[in-house]
């Protein structure tokens, strides 16, 4: 069975998915993939595994690092996943770049260059937002490029957890 609920947040509203394994998804409402992935096969119901996510949440929305991680389901290529796993070892106020987690792949596989267009295709399509932090990544010379959920959410994330913002550029019109 599939299950969705909501949570409010105070950079706005966000979708949770999860089945009986773990989190499926976790989107800030009309992200970009958040309303494909929906299909009709999802009941509106809070259960333990999105308590768990929501408990997450008020403490890393608070401007802590949380010290668990609520179960998760994460499925994709295996190109994906092993993107995926390289995101959840990004410290908590700090970031890397596409270009940084391509040559780590290539390490890992033993050849002598990946497409840094490629992880930012994996990037994109993280389902569990936040908790695996896309919103660590940047391009090369501090540019702040993609986020599903809007780069000024982006801004807000790296804010809250104190990463140092001198060295990335920021567009000028969400300096303001």
């Amino acid at each position: 069975m599939q299950y969705f609920n909501h949570c409010h947040s105070p950079i706005g509203e966000i979708l949770l998915t999860a089945d009986e394994i773990g989190l499926t998804g976790l989107w800030f409402n009309k992200e970009m993939y958040e309303l494909s992935y929906l299909g009709n096969n999802y009941t509106e119901k809070d259960t333990a595994i999105l308590k768990q996510t929501k408990e997450w949440l008020a403490i890393y929305f608070s401007g802590k690092e949380p010290d668990f991680l609520p179960p998760m389901h994460i499925t994709g290529t295996p190109f994906r996943l092993t993107v995926w796993k390289i995101l959840q070892t990004i410290p908590y106020g700090k970031t890397i770049t596409y270009g940084e987690i391509a040559k780590e792949i290539a390490r890992q596989k033993g050849i002598s260059q990946m497409s840094a267009q490629a992880v930012g295709g994996a990037v994109g399509h993280n389902a569990i937002s936040i908790i695996i932090p896309c919103h660590r990544v940047i391009g090369a010379n501090g540019n702040l490029t993609g986020y599903g959920g809007g780069i000024d959410k982006k801004i807000k994330l790296l804010t809250l957890e104190k990463v140092d913002m001198q060295h990335l550029f920021i567009p000028p019109h969400l300096l303001t």
